[in-house]
Parts: C-alpha cells; structure tokens; sequence
C-alpha cells in the first residue's frame, strides 16, 4: 500500500471538512459524464484547469472534491427556504507550505434543485402599501403565476481558504461569494439577491465531526488496496453559518424598481449579520487525489487528469 504523509492526511481531511460546508443552492449544468468505481462522485472536478494542470505534486498538489447535502435550510432576513439536494464539486491545489487554494469548475461550483419560496409571490411581497403592487396582488389569488424558485449561484472564485479551520468547529473554513436567483414570470429573468459586485459571502463552519473512512483504487476508478489513487469519505457532518450580511434585491420585474422595494419590504432585505443562516444537513464529502504524487513529479498535474479521464465510461 503506497504511503501517505502526515502533512497530505491532514491536509486531505482539513480540505474535506472545509468544502463541505459550501454545498448550497445552486444552478444546474450540461450532462455530467458517468465515472467508473471510486471516481463516480467526481463528475465536474475541473482536472484539466490551468492550475490543476500545473501542479507538479512538489510544491504543489492536486486533488478533487465533492461534498452532498440531501437536505437543509437558508435564511435570508424573514424569509426562511427548505433546500433540495445540493452537490458541490471543485479542485483544491495544497501547497508546500501548508496553504491552499480553490479551483472551481468553469460552469461553477454550486449545483442542486431548486427550492421553492413558501407562499410564492403572495408571501414574498404582499401585502404591499405600494398601488401597482396592490394591484398585482390582488391578480396572484388562486395563480399558477405565484409560484417562485430560489436558485444559489457562484459569482466568484471561493477565497480565504483555512484547512487548520476545517477540522476544528466554530471557525471560518472558506469564503464563498454568491448570489441568489429569484423565478418567476412577473419577475422577469434579472431579479437576484446580491449581485457580482455585492454578493452574499457565506463563511462556512463545522458544526459536527463527519465520519472518517478510506478508500484506494487503481487509475481509471477500479478499487485496489495497492493502487495509486486515494479517496477521503466523510459522512454525516452538520455545518452552518450564520454571519453573513445579506443585501436587498435588484433587477425584479419593472424597471422602476416598485417590485424590488416590495420583495426588500416584505423579507426584512438589506438584512444584516447575525439576521441571517445557512444549515446544511447529513453533508458527505469525498476527496480523491495521487497517494505518492512526488513520484510523478512535475506532471502530478496530468498525471490526475489522465486518470479521471480514463475513468469516464
């Protein structure tokens, strides 16, 4: 069985714990290639980004993660949504010197269902002392049109990665800026809370130790106590965050901005920190990367993405 250092086991579980408190709302993508064996989960690692390509497994190793959550919940000012299931997968580099960075998937990190707002239109912005507003209101009673979705999105590389936070509890693991896309027809197809430039950062932390378990297998996903590959399961860990700022919303339906003023008045948004929450149950966190990457030196990099790619059926 191929050895495994101290600092890459810590390094490994640290990463795991860390990224599995981003899973979240999220917007879907293309579909995802089937991965044989142990590679299954790792549909959207972004093996072939330039920074992933470039690890030389020296200074700088390469590996893929993905982190499930079946269930949880998020509030944004009053308004509290039951979140689907989520999946979030991306690359992590561990350097030499103990610190990390964040390599999402091109489409983004964040994909899951999307979640439906309790009360729809009506709950989110009626009553309203506002006259077009009122009037709106007054046409949603009994409406197919009063149903709204909620959709989380990245709007922005992850950041401020800490693997020491991510096997303690109660300390920041990784800042993640997103945004959140509300749907519906009277709310045209710009109506978001937090935006590109002023985004909600979640700043995820352990709230539960996962389980710990260990699988190895061969180059293309097939399982082998003596192969080259690593896979890191952690399962059924509790995460949350409750210190993030949310701001108002902008861009939903006329270009006036009456409905924003309504959505803003009715869910309690701008809504500051400490107003705000982020639970994520049951996450399950795998991480996958070379057992003995200073052995392929400086290639660690391709080396990885042959692999995964082998491992696509």
């Amino acid at each position: 069985m191929p050895p495994i250092s101290t600092r890459t086991r810590l390094a490994t579980v640290s990463a795991l714990t860390a990224l599995g408190a981003f899973a979240s709302l999220g917007t879907a993508t293309a579909a995802d290639p089937a991965l044989n064996g142990e590679w299954a989960p790792f549909t959207r690692c972004p093996v072939d980004a330039p920074a992933m390509l470039a690890a030389d497994g020296f200074e700088k190793t390469p590996q893929c993660v993905v982190s499930t959550s079946a269930s949880g919940s998020i509030k944004l000012g009053d308004t509290v949504v039951t979140t689907g299931r989520t999946n979030l997968q991306m690359g992590v580099v561990q350097n030499a010197d103990g610190t990390s960075s964040v390599v999402a998937p091109a489409s983004g990190a964040l994909v899951a269902e999307p979640a439906t707002v309790p009360g729809g239109l009506l709950g989110l912005m009626c009553p309203s002392d506002i006259f077009v507003i009122t009037g709106i209101c007054k046409s949603l009673e009994n409406s197919s049109l009063n149903k709204i979705t909620a959709t989380m999105e990245s709007v922005g590389a992850p950041y401020a990665f800490d693997q020491t936070a991510g096997v303690l509890t109660g300390l920041p693991i990784v800042a993640l800026p997103v945004r959140i896309h509300l749907e519906n027809p009277l709310l045209g197809d710009k109506c978001y809370i937090g935006t590109a430039a002023h985004p909600i950062v979640l700043r995820p932390e352990n709230r539960t130790y996962p389980e710990f378990g260990m699988t190895f297998f061969q180059g293309d996903g097939t399982e082998d106590p003596a192969g080259e590959m690593s896979r890191i399961n952690l399962t059924g860990a509790t995460q949350n965050d409750s210190t993030f700022a949310v701001p108002g919303a902008t861009g939903c339906g006329l270009n006036v901005g009456l409905i924003n003023a309504a959505v803003n008045a009715k869910t309690g948004l701008p809504s500051a920190a400490g107003n705000n929450s982020l639970t994520l149950n049951d996450t399950r966190t795998h991480l996958t990367g070379l057992n003995a990457p200073g052995t392929v030196v400086p290639d660690a990099g391709k080396v990885l993405s042959k692999n995964w790619h082998s491992a696509a059926n």
